[in-house]
């Protein structure tokens, strides 16, 4: 990272970034060409996990090439300056990590996983009938590595 004074090395609170921030981007790639989606996610320490439908675009890049980046912020906002344009900055955290991507089918571990996406935006577990599993594909994104910034301009 360029700007180590920036660079957040607790892991805590890279943590805290991931349980808090409403939308993860996944950044995919197949044929050289890229491909960046935000996705609902949940997360939890070792994991981003996600989910899809049948059949798709993602599912296409993820067959091509499991390899992906991920990135959330969070607390973001406008750091205005009066007198100068490129003054101006952004205030924020974030966390870009990079990993593997693999289909969860395991009935069990499906239902954790769509429970990892639900608790993280609704603090709780759900059942999921046999329909709901059948339509949708969950996924893991193993974490091994993961950065996180702080920019907090004044």
């Amino acid at each position: 990272m360029r700007r180590s004074d920036e660079e957040i090395q607790d892991r805590n609170l890279i943590d805290r970034i991931l349980a808090q921030a409403l939308v993860c981007r996944l950044g995919l790639c197949r044929d050289n060409t890229p491909y960046v989606v935000p996705v609902s996610y949940g997360y939890d320490g070792t994991a981003v996990y996600f989910h899809t439908a049948r059949e798709g675009a993602k599912i296409g890049f993820l067959n091509a090439n499991p390899r992906a980046c991920f990135e959330v912020e969070n607390e973001v906002r406008v750091v205005p300056h009066a007198d100068q344009a490129c003054h101006w900055s952004m205030s924020y955290y974030s966390v870009i990590g990079y990993g593997t991507v693999s289909e969860i089918v395991d009935r069990e571990e499906k239902t954790r996983a769509l429970n990892h996406i639900m608790r993280h935006y609704s603090g709780q577990d759900w059942e999921f009938g046999d329909e709901a599993l059948a339509r949708t594909r969950a996924w893991r994104l193993a974490i091994e590595q993961v950065t996180g910034k702080c920019s907090k301009d004044k």
